[in-house]
Formats: C-alpha cells, structure tokens, sequence
C-alpha cells in the first residue's frame, strides 16, 4: 500500500477550514475517503507500524494528509474479548461528515485525546458531546447516512469533524 505523508501539527493547512466536497462526487473524492479507511486498517497491524515508522489510530481526516475537504474515515475495532459474539467494528469512509445534533451532557476521555498529527503529547481533557448524530455519505456502504454516536465513537467522530474544520486538539 502506498502511504501518504501525514502531515504535522506545526503546518498552517491543519488550521484551515475544509471545504465540502460537491455532489456528484467524484472518483478521486471516493477513493480518497476509502484511502483514509485503508490506511487505518494498515496502520493498525504492529508490522507495519514497524516496517514503515507509522502510529495505528481510530480517525484519520484529510486534512491530515494535506487535502483540505470535509472526508473523515474512523476504524474502531473492538476484537479480543474473551466471547467473540461481543467483537465488532465501527468503520466509515465519510465524505461531508456534519453533526447534525447533539446532547447537551459532555463527556472526555480520562487520558486525554491522541492524534496522527500530534507527536508529542499534550495533557488536558477535551470536553465533547457525549452523543452526537451525524450525516454524510459513508463511501463503504455507499449510501448516505444519518447515525447516532455515543461515548467514545462520539469523541472520535468530534475530533475527526474537528480537522475538517480546522481545529486541533
């Protein structure tokens, strides 16, 4: 697989608003998002981690990689509990991801939040919506989506959407 360079926190284009991808989308829109989706699946395996000096991750955005439109891919694999029927995976390629609603009780993450662009960590808490629901086109299912979020998948989603408009951690 061909990786792209993620691009760092010190670069100006991670604080630039992402502009909304026009429909009909084009192919190269679509195989961007599913490259952001490819790329976490890759990335998550310790091999590869290895072989090619990358950090594993639950959201990737493509800001990130220096394409500043509104796509986000989010990879979440709950695997290895001791019963296998409790295994699943969130997993979307989202072009114009946008939260439509939300809770008004927050929620964080105990240990502080992480990112691909972030190399060294940054104590504090970042205070999301605990639920959230969000719409876009999910380019794996290829259909447009509209799809309730809670604890943890909230906050990835928030900080996802976050890059798409410019703001880090």
């Amino acid at each position: 697989m061909k990786l792209m360079k993620i691009v760092k926190d010190t670069e100006k284009s991670l604080r630039q608003p992402s502009v909304e991808v026009s429909e009909p989308f084009s192919k190269e829109d679509i195989n961007l998002a599913l490259y952001l989706h490819k790329h976490l699946l890759f990335a998550e395996k310790e091999e590869n981690q290895k072989k090619y000096g990358i950090r594993a991750g639950v959201g990737l955005a493509a800001p990130q990689v220096g394409v500043n439109k509104r796509i986000i891919a989010v990879y979440i694999n709950y695997d290895g509990h001791e019963n296998k029927e409790d295994d699943y995976k969130t997993e979307f390629a989202i072009i114009n991801p946008k939260i439509i609603s939300h809770s008004v009780r927050q929620a964080y993450l105990l240990g502080g939040e992480g990112c691909l662009s972030v190399e060294n960590a940054h104590e504090g808490y970042v205070p999301r919506y605990a639920n959230i629901t969000v719409t876009g086109y999910d380019c794996l299912t290829k259909q447009f989506i509209n799809l309730k979020f809670r604890g943890y998948e909230a906050i990835v989603f928030q900080h996802e959407i976050d890059h798409c408009n410019g703001i880090l951690i």
